[in-house]
């Protein structure tokens, strides 16, 4: 997409057809199974990897599939028409990639990141702690330098994947309060002194596990370091840009769910002699939801854009479209339950889980209301669009 072109060319489309296709083969099938017995499927991920979905803009020396932001957002969009958890949390894998991908020095990406982009290794995001959210600027967890190595404990707070995962990108504090004090470092599983609290008991997402990570007098050498001490929050906050992203394609690819199995639903269930599609009233309902899932679609297009031509003003407008369709998304997927009526809330329709999955969306890559902080400062910054 270019200019105020809006449509996707045809690499677009094959990319898009392929991922549809894999969601609808490999992952909406057995996805209301995966989460009754929470069972995160890494083998039906390195499938997905088998396809490129593994290191999406990572570059193609290094295994991944050099693909746009806005490429990426399509992938993770049709992904979530299968299972928005899953499809989650290939986007948090692939923003750990790609921010070695990026911030890496030659030797990190010859070794992380062959492994992350076939999904031979899967990794975790870990900047939210216990006390400290949604400002992250507070984190606590210390990395004292010891020669040449850090010596790091803390706690990680509602990290996904943890466990499972073989790489932990970290968010530490090696200096002063504040953001100008943090540091990045890639933690790799086995290191003594890392271990996990218990397996959180969520309302959704369940087909992944959300565990803390805690390290205890963890030794991580230097050369584990994700750019320059201090550069860690600014490397944290740019891989945030793109997560929150694809969160909000995740959401349209769930909220887009949500809404064929209510046109295909109110085409087939009669009441009072006919089709309840056939009553204005409902359709009304679905032009709405329709119309509002494409207004999301379009801010998330836009966003992601920005992010692949480094737009100055592409923070504020990732926010923007994480807040809009992530809300639109879940008020998309809760309008799909009560039009299903009592079927909605019965868990083999799988709409009640696309709307437990699709409400974390909301909370997580930064709350809607820090989306709104960020929205307003730019514009009372004057920051312009």
């Amino acid at each position: 997409m270019s200019g105020l072109s809006f449509t996707l060319n045809d690499q677009q489309l094959a990319i898009r057809d392929m991922a549809l296709a894999f969601a609808a083969d490999r992952l909406a099938p057995m996805a209301v199974e995966w989460d009754r017995n929470k069972i995160f499927p890494l083998a039906v991920m390195r499938e997905a990897a088998a396809l490129g979905i593994g290191g999406i803009y990572v570059d193609p020396a290094h295994g991944g599939s050099g693909l746009s932001r806005l490429e990426a957002a399509i992938i993770i969009e049709a992904l979530a028409t299968g299972c928005p958890t899953i499809s989650a949390y290939i986007s948090i894998h692939n923003m750990v990639a790609g921010m070695i991908g990026r911030y890496g020095d030659a030797a990190q990406q010859q070794r992380f990141l062959p492994k992350l982009c076939s999904m031979e290794s899967f990794a975790s995001y870990c900047l939210t702690e216990p006390a400290a959210g949604s400002d992250a600027t507070a984190l606590r967890c210390k990395a004292l330098r010891d020669a040449d190595m850090y010596v790091v404990n803390g706690v990680k707070q509602f990290i996904s994947g943890a466990g499972v995962s073989d790489v932990y990108l970290v968010m530490v504090r090696t200096g002063e309060n504040g953001a100008k004090g943090i540091s990045t470092l890639i933690i790799e599983a086995g290191t003594p002194g890392l271990s996990f609290g218990a397996n959180e008991h969520k309302m959704g997402w369940n087909a992944q596990p959300t565990r803390q990570v805690i390290l205890e007098d963890v030794r991580v050498p230097i050369g584990n370091r994700l750019g320059n001490e201090g550069m860690g929050f600014k490397i944290a906050m740019a891989g945030l840009d793109g997560g929150r992203v694809n969160i909000g394609a995740a959401s349209l690819g769930g909220a887009q769910a949500a809404l064929d199995k209510t046109i295909k639903y109110l085409g087939e269930r009669k009441a009072f002699g006919k089709a309840i599609g056939e009553f204005q009233a409902l359709q009304f309902r679905l032009a709405d939801m329709a119309t509002e899932l494409e207004a999301a679609r379009l801010m998330i297009w836009r966003a992601a854009s920005a992010l692949d031509e480094q737009a100055n003003n592409a923070t504020m407008l990732c926010a923007m479209a994480k807040r809009f369709a992530t809300d639109a998304g879940f008020a998309i997927a809760n309008e799909a339950l009560q039009l299903h009526g009592g079927y909605g809330y019965l868990a083999d329709y799988g709409i009640e889980k696309i709307v437990r999955d699709l409400r974390v969306h909301q909370i997580l890559e930064g709350t809607n209301e820090i989306m709104r902080l960020i929205i307003s400062r730019q514009i009372l910054g004057g920051t312009k669009s």
